[in-house]
C-alpha cells in the first residue's frame, strides 16, 4: 500500500476499487462524461487540486484522453500529475465484450502495473499498511447537527464558508468534500471550534 498526498481522479467505480488496494488517499470518480455536469464533483476536485494537487488516472483510450484534457481545463495550472497506465488488449472480467477500442482499462491492471505506472511517472509515495482510521460518515454529521435537522443545510453552508469549502452541495457532496480534506479528528475539531465561535457571537 503506497500513501499520497494528492488526491487521485479515476472514471469508474471499479477503477476506484482496483486502486483502493494499491494505494491510500483520496479516490474520485467522474463516472465517466458525468463529470461535464455536475457542478459539485467539479468544485470537489478544484478544491483538492489547490490544496493537495491531483493525479489524474484514466483509461488508454480516447475516452480516457478527454476527460484528463477536461480535468486540465477546470484545475489551476501546475495542480496536475498525469498517471499513463500500459495500453493493453483485452477485456475485464466482469464485462461481457472489450470495450470500443478494445483495451484494458484501470480496473483490468495488476497491482505491479499500476505501481510501475506511478513510478514512470515519478510518483512513488511512501510505503504503509492499509489504512484503517476512522472516517467522517453520516452519523457524523447528524452528531454534530450537519444533517437531519431543520436547518441542518443553513448549517453546512456556514461551516462551508468557514472552512473556506466550496457552498451550494448537498449533504452527500459536502461528505465526499470533508473526507477529502480533513481526517476524522480534525474535521470534529474544526466543527467543535466553529460552534463556539458561534455561541460566541450570539452572546455578544
Amino acid at each position: 500500500m503506497i500513501k499520497l498526498n494528492q488526491a487521485v481522479i479515476v472514471e469508474g467505480k471499479y477503477d476506484k476499487i482496483t486502486l483502493e488496494n494499491v494505494i491510500d488517499t483520496t479516490i474520485i470518480v467522474t463516472d465517466g462524461f458525468r463529470i461535464f455536469k455536475n457542478k459539485e464533483k467539479r468544485e470537489l476536485i478544484r478544491l483538492l487540486a489547490e490544496r493537495r494537487g491531483i493525479i489524474v488516472i484514466t483509461d488508454s483510450d480516447s475516452a480516457g484522453a478527454v476527460i484528463r484534457s477536461y480535468l486540465k481545463q477546470i484545475c489551476p495550472e501546475g495542480t496536475i500529475a498525469n498517471v499513463y497506465i500500459p495500453q493493453l488488449s483485452g477485456k475485464e472480467k466482469r464485462k461481457t465484450k472489450p470495450s470500443k477500442e478494445g483495451f484494458l482499462g484501470v480496473e483490468g491492471m495488476t497491482q505491479q502495473a499500476l505501481v510501475d505506472a506511478l513510478a514512470r511517472s515519478g510518483i512513488t509515495g511512501k510505503e504503509i499498511a492499509k489504512r484503517t482510521g476512522k472516517r467522517i460518515n453520516k452519523t457524523t454529521f447528524f452528531t454534530l447537527g450537519l444533517s437531519g435537522g431543520n436547518n441542518s443545510s443553513y448549517l453546512r453552508e456556514e461551516l462551508a464558508q468557514h472552512l473556506n469549502l466550496p457552498k451550494g452541495m448537498s449533504s452527500n457532496a459536502f461528505l465526499d468534500c470533508v473526507n477529502a480534506v480533513f481526517e476524522y479528528d480534525e474535521f470534529v475539531k474544526a466543527v467543535e471550534l466553529w460552534q463556539k465561535l458561534k455561541q460566541d457571537a450570539d452572546k455578544k
